[in-house]
C-alpha cells in the first residue's frame, strides 16, 4: 500500500471519530471514584481505555492541524500545541490512575483520595506536590487549547463549522461543570466527544473528496 498525503488525513480523521467515541464511552454509568472503586478492574480499563483516547485524539488533531496548517496560521498552531499537551498529560495520568493508584490505595488511601479529587474538579485535602501542578497543566491546557484549536479551525472554515464550534465552547462548559457533583462533571465528554467525531469524520471526508478531485484532473 502506499502511503500518501490523503491516506495519512484520512487515518488522522478515523482517529479522531475513535478519540470522540472513547471519550463518550469511557463516561456512561461511570461508577462514583474512591479509593475502593479505583482498584476494581472496571475502572482500570476504563483508565485504560482514556489512554487510547488521548492517543487516537493527539493523532486527529495534528491532522486537522497540517491538512490545513496555512488557514489554520498562527493561532491554530498555539491551539494545536496547547490541545497537543493536555492530550500527553491525560494519557500519563491516566496510566497513573489505571496501574499506580490502584496499588498505592490500600498504603495511603488519603493521598489517593486527594487525587481523586484533584482530577474530579474538587479540592483535595492534602499537599500533591508536583502531581498537583501536573493536573493542572493538564485542565488548562486541554481546556484553553480545545478552545483556541476550535476558534482556529472555525476561521479556517474547512472543516464543519458546528463541531468547531461546540469544540471551543465544550472548554467553557467544563469551567461551569467543575463546581457540579461528579455526575455532572462527567456530562463534559459528550460536547467533546461529539466535536471530535464531527470533525473526525468531516477530516475524513474533505480528504476523500479533494483526492477524488485531484484524481478527476489528472486524468482529465
Amino acid at each position: 500500500m502506499t502511503i500518501t498525503t490523503d491516506r495519512l488525513t484520512r487515518a488522522a480523521g478515523v482517529s479522531a471519530v475513535l478519540a470522540g467515541l472513547l471519550f463518550i464511552g469511557v463516561q456512561l454509568n461511570h461508577p462514583h471514584l474512591d479509593t475502593t472503586s479505583i482498584t476494581t478492574t472496571e475502572v482500570q480499563l476504563r483508565n485504560g481505555l482514556k489512554i487510547l483516547m488521548a492517543a487516537f485524539g493527539l493523532a486527529g488533531i495534528t491532522g486537522m492541524y497540517v491538512s490545513q496548517v496555512r488557514r489554520n496560521g498562527v493561532l491554530g498552531l498555539v491551539g494545536y500545541l496547547l490541545l497537543s499537551v493536555g492530550y500527553l498529560v491525560i494519557a500519563g495520568t491516566c496510566y497513573m490512575a489505571a496501574f499506580v493508584l490502584p496499588h498505592v490505595a490500600g498504603a495511603d488511601p488519603s493521598f489517593v483520595s486527594d487525587v481523586i479529587a484533584a482530577t474530579t474538579g474538587k479540592t483535595p485535602d492534602g499537599d500533591l506536590g508536583a502531581l498537583g501542578v501536573v493536573l493542572k497543566v493538564q485542565d488548562a491546557s486541554y481546556l484553553a487549547g480545545g478552545l483556541v484549536f476550535g476558534i482556529a479551525l472555525f476561521r479556517a472554515g474547512v472543516l464543519a463549522r458546528w463541531a468547531t464550534v461546540l469544540l471551543a465552547v465544550g472548554g467553557v462548559v467544563t469551567v461551569a461543570l467543575a463546581v457540579m457533583p461528579d455526575a455532572f462533571y462527567r456530562l463534559l465528554a459528550f460536547p467533546n466527544g461529539i466535536a471530535m467525531v464531527a470533525l473526525g469524520w468531516s477530516l475524513w471526508y474533505t480528504a476523500r473528496r479533494d483526492a477524488a478531485v485531484e484524481t478527476v484532473a489528472v486524468a482529465a
